[in-house]
């Protein structure tokens, strides 16, 4: 509990200040990945990141502009049960670039990572909306996601996921895969464990 405390103030548990660590990566079959971190101590952990890295064949490269940067809010259901068409409007003024329903039906707002916080604070005071998450991700250009074709791939990939997110200071991975011709059960198993 203390850990996720000083973590949400920027602060380790030793009371250090926390540093942003990105570390890009292609893992095969060259599905490029983006790894956000916070650390009191970035030499470590991108030591251990590119260990995790090595052990899974995959190779540290820049990747980042396969990906575009975006602000995610997503709002809490409401007795209401606003639909996108209801948001939509107020979403613009506030700053939104889209607005959709995830698969519980929650509004989600997508912004340029600078507006993430006045578009939450203007929806809230509009339309009454509750933040239930709001972040900024690493979003795959459609123009170059990789489709998964192959099971072990998507096997393969899902263990380095898990592998890189038992790092504590792990806050994100975020990758370009799409599900290809891969059967829906491996595909949720990998894409349940991202960040995106």
């Amino acid at each position: 509990m203390e850990a996720a405390i000083a973590r949400g103030q920027g602060r380790s548990t030793t009371g250090a200040t926390l540093e942003s660590v990105t570390l890009e990566v292609i893992m095969p079959p060259t599905v490029a990945m983006v790894i956000d971190a916070e650390t009191d101590n970035k030499a470590r952990t991108l030591m251990e990141l590119r260990m995790a890295v090595k052990n899974h064949k995959g190779t540290v490269t820049p990747t980042a502009y396969l990906f575009q940067r975006k602000g995610r809010l997503q709002f809490e259901k409401d007795e209401r049960n606003l639909g996108v068409d209801e948001v939509l409007d107020e979403a613009i003024e506030a700053g939104a670039e889209d607005v959709e329903t995830d698969e519980d039906g929650n509004i989600v707002v997508w912004t340029e990572p600078n507006k993430v916080t006045a578009a939450a604070e203007a929806l809230h005071t509009s339309l009454g909306l509750k933040v239930e998450s709001s972040d900024i991700i690493w979003d795959a250009n459609e123009d170059t996601k990789v489709p998964l074709d192959s099971g072990p791939s998507a096997k393969v990939l899902a263990e380095f996921v898990a592998a890189i997110q038992e790092n504590s200071n792990v806050q994100g991975v975020y990758s370009n895969a799409s599900q290809g011709t891969l059967p829906d059960e491996l595909w949720e198993d990998f894409a349940s464990r991202l960040d995106a």
